[in-house]
């Protein structure tokens, strides 16, 4: 505590003086002003008189003037406060490369201990953390600490950053109010070399080019005129390429499938790197497809005919090429072939000019007959599967008959079903098998039948009945659904490098038309077209991952009873293992904590994945040299100083206000003399019996001047 004297006079205070005076007027102030004008005026009108008394009468008036001003001797009892200093601790990303993390943390500690030893010093310290979004929002937390301070107690800043800084305000509109201080972790000499990915397709057709533009630079002095490029699509290595360094290069890149492309890019380190994690970059293309083309081929008009038709031109994505074989032609012994249609079946065209360009080919209750289709056609159709085409079938009692069974064509080296002479008729519920149940094409079926709880009874299909199904034998592929009496029904097999599906009844449309309520056959076959073209989403084996509040959610699709353990790969280059754990068949899940931005890849040996902690390319990681470029006009426009701490550690010292701040190797800390009033003590500078004397002993002064 201390006591204060000084001068106040309404809301202005003197300190000049070592006492305080305050008026408590007797009468209004406009009457002490009118007072005093008059006053004024009779001394000047005696002064004109050459009257000999004009000083004492203005003497007199003085002193009644000041006995109705009523002067008090104002005594404050003030009680100091401490001042504030605000400490600002880079702790991003960036702040991991080499010695920078340990030597903040020395620092820091340095300044503490200087900053405790001045008394009457108050800290108040926080931490910047990334921004996934924007990068190091370093004075976005200095304004946050400083508008925490009372302005006249906040006696400086120090910030401890490697100087990169992604929300710099205006400067001119940079005004703390005290000197913001910058001491820089690293090196001014840093080199670096980043990928960046200047422009980028965000959707491209399936089956054509996305067109991608980079540009590599060498931050800081570098030789390199060419730097070789490595890419990635969805896990898999492409052969590296040279690109400039310094100029922007485009280039083009397949899109082979809908959904996600993930294309992965990584330059090779330069000559100085602080880091490789501005090395990578990832685009992700969203592939579309155009128009699905679809050739639908009917062997016979039939109860289903339609619902395969309806359902295929209901969707408008698909172009449908729809032929139905109306008669076989031992049904017309006399007409030739080419008036048996109603138009002219365009065999060569579509089996081998135009077979290529077809997405899926349908194949309906197909009969096999060399007149209407040769056999080298259907040899065409084989080999367009193995070659990467998509084949479903849909079989009747047809697939049963030697002499019309499709199995009796070169297409039976591409189906996984072999009929074995019969049909067997009788009604039955559809049933997904244990494989069907993992598999992504039928494990999630409304109303499909479950794994029921252990000691719990099973969960049946909630399906319409089917009434036949074609006996066979799997000679490859794996069956999805099944007769109660275990005969396939479903069968999906790879073949090459194409796909096939065989349906082995033709029922399906039972459900179409809501037989016993029905099943779920739009979405059935929409999802085995789906599988069929190779969509990701429908993929047998699959590695996923992505990163929510700073966790890695991995989720791997398997048809195997328990897949790998799934190596995990940080931005900062640490590797890890995780165990997967089965939540549901064919469903398999991991966690783990992500707390760096960048890119996480995930392996399990056969699989990759990759997942993005933050924005694609985190501009974070973008530029990680220590700079004083960016935050030094700010220590400057305020009076602060810049010092690299690699040329030691700056001294503090305690300046008045006012004073400079900052010099060659030293901060300075504003001391701000700032209090709080606790107590206010009023005497009475002129009591009553003084002021009467003096009024009295005036006035009578005057009079004798003037009686002279």
């Amino acid at each position: 505590m201390s006591k204060r004297f000084s001068i106040v006079w309404g809301n202005k205070m003197f300190d000049a003086l070592p006492f305080q005076i305050g008026f408590a007027p007797h009468v209004p102030l406009w009457l002490l002003g009118a007072c005093a004008g008059i006053a004024v005026l009779l001394f000047a009108y005696t002064l004109w008189r050459r009257g000999s008394g004009a000083f004492a009468r203005l003497l007199a008036f003085a002193v009644l003037l000041l006995a109705l001003a009523n002067p008090l001797i104002v005594t404050e009892t003030r009680e100091g406060l401490d001042d504030v200093v605000a400490l600002v601790v880079d702790r991003t990303q960036s702040q991991d490369i080499g010695t920078r993390r340990a030597d903040t943390e020395r620092s820091l500690n340095a300044i503490r201990e200087r900053l405790s030893e001045m008394p009457g010093l108050e800290i108040r310290e926080t931490d910047v953390v990334t921004d996934p979004e924007s990068g190091t929002p370093l004075f976005g937390a200095l304004d946050s600490v400083i508008g925490q301070i009372p302005i006249d107690r906040l006696a400086g800043a120090i910030v401890i950053t490697d100087g990169q800084a992604h929300d710099a305000p205006d400067l001119e509109t940079f005004a703390p109010g005290a000197p913001v201080h910058m001491l820089i972790t690293g090196d001014p000499d840093e080199r670096d070399r980043k990928l960046s990915v200047v422009r980028a397709s965000r959707f491209a057709i399936v089956g054509e080019n996305a067109a991608i533009t980079v540009l590599v630079e060498d931050i800081g002095e570098g030789s390199a005129d060419t730097a070789m490029l490595s890419m990635r699509i969805d896990g898999e290595d492409q052969a590296p390429f040279a690109v400039p360094v310094g100029e922007e290069m485009t280039f083009d890149v397949p899109v082979e499938h809908g959904g996600e492309n993930v294309i992965e890019l990584e330059v090779e380190a330069g000559e100085a790197e602080q880091t490789l994690q501005n090395n990578r970059a990832v685009v992700v293309v969203n592939g579309v497809r155009d128009r699905l083309r679809v050739l639908l081929v009917s062997g016979q008009p039939h109860a289903g005919e339609r619902v395969w038709r309806d359902l295929l031109k209901a969707d408008p994505s698909v172009d449908l090429v729809h032929f139905t074989i109306l008669r076989s032609p031992d049904k017309g012994e006399f007409a030739p072939i080419n008036e048996l249609s109603l138009i002219v079946f365009p065999q060569r065209e579509l089996f081998v000019e135009k077979l290529s360009e077809f997405d899926l080919v349908v194949l309906d209750r197909y009969v096999n007959d060399e007149r209407v289709v040769p056999l080298l056609y259907l040899e065409n159709i084989a080999r367009y599967v193995e070659e990467g085409g998509a084949l479903l079938l849909s079989s009747g009692p047809e697939l049963a008959r030697f002499e019309t069974s499709v199995y009796a064509t070169p297409l039976a080296s591409v189906l996984p079903a072999r009929p074995l002479g019969d049909v067997v008729e009788g009604a039955f519920k559809p049933h997904v098998t244990a494989a069907g149940l993992a598999h992504p094409v039928t494990g999630t079926l409304e109303g499909s039948n479950r794994e029921a709880p252990p000691g719990a009874d099973p969960i049946e299909a909630q399906w319409g009945r089917w009434y036949r199904v074609i006996n066979t034998e799997i000679v490859g592929g794996t069956t999805v659904m099944d007769a109660p009496n275990g005969l396939p029904l479903l069968v999906l097999d790879r073949v090459g490098e194409g796909r096939v599906a065989h349906l082995l009844s033709d029922q399906v449309w039972l459900w179409a038309r809501g037989h016993e309520d029905g099943g779920p056959q739009a979405e059935l076959l929409r999802r085995l077209a789906h599988w069929l073209m190779k969509e990701p989403d429908l993929e047998e084996e699959r590695l996923l991952a992505e990163v929510q509040d700073g966790e890695l959610r991995i989720t791997r699709r398997s048809m195997q009873e328990q897949p790998p353990a799934v190596t995990v790969t940080s931005p900062a280059g640490e590797e890890s293992e995780i165990a997967l754990s089965r939540i549901a068949p064919g469903q398999f899940t991991a966690r783990m904590g992500a707390d760096q931005l960048g890119l996480y890849h995930l392996t399990d040996g056969t699989l990759n994945a990759v997942a993005a902690a933050g924005p694609l390319n985190p501009r974070e990681i973008a530029d990680m040299r220590a700079t004083d470029e960016i935050v030094g006009p700010y220590a400057e426009a305020t009076g602060g100083g810049v010092h690299w701490l690699r040329d030691g550690m700056p001294e503090l010292s305690e300046v008045a206000e006012g004073a400079n701040t900052s010099g060659n190797g030293w901060f300075g800390i504003e001391r701000r003399g700032s209090y709080r009033v606790t107590a206010v003590e009023n005497d009475e500078l002129l009591p009553p019996w003084i002021a009467l004397l003096l009024v009295l002993g005036t006035t009578l002064f005057a009079w004798r001047r003037e009686s002279r």
